[in-house]
């Protein structure tokens, strides 16, 4: 099982970027997927996760109302739009998958994945 994150880049900012997680090996239709991210000097943090259908979403505060998470469970692959992003959101990102089947809620903690990618490096300048 292999995940693997990518869209990153170094952007001003306002600007945009769209981050995507294929997941290859298996499918994790049945699992809720995750985007955390890791600063310099940082604990990883939680940023959005998304249920096993796509019809549920939560947010960290800090990324409330700029990103949108999304999956197409047709191509294995989830997406965290990102807008008017601020220097404060450069960070390592990273994807996970749950580790439980079909849960209710998407999780917000890490020890919740068992699955993680490798990181897509996403950097703001001001």
């Amino acid at each position: 099982v292999q995940l693997q994150a990518s869209g990153g880049g170094l952007v001003q900012a306002g600007a945009c970027l769209r981050l995507s997680c294929v997941v290859f090996g298996r499918s994790f239709r049945g699992y809720a997927l995750g985007w955390f991210r890791q600063a310099p000097g940082k604990e990883r943090e939680f940023v959005s996760a998304v249920s096993w259908n796509g019809d549920s979403a939560f947010y960290a505060d800090s990324v409330k109302g700029r990103f949108t998470i999304s999956r197409d469970n047709a191509k294995n692959v989830m997406y965290l739009e990102m807008n008017s992003l601020k220097p404060e959101d450069t960070a390592v990102y990273y994807c996970a998958a749950d580790r439980s089947f079909h849960r209710v809620s998407p999780p917000t903690l890490q020890f919740e994945y068992a699955y993680w990618g490798q990181g897509t490096l996403v950097t703001v300048s001001s």
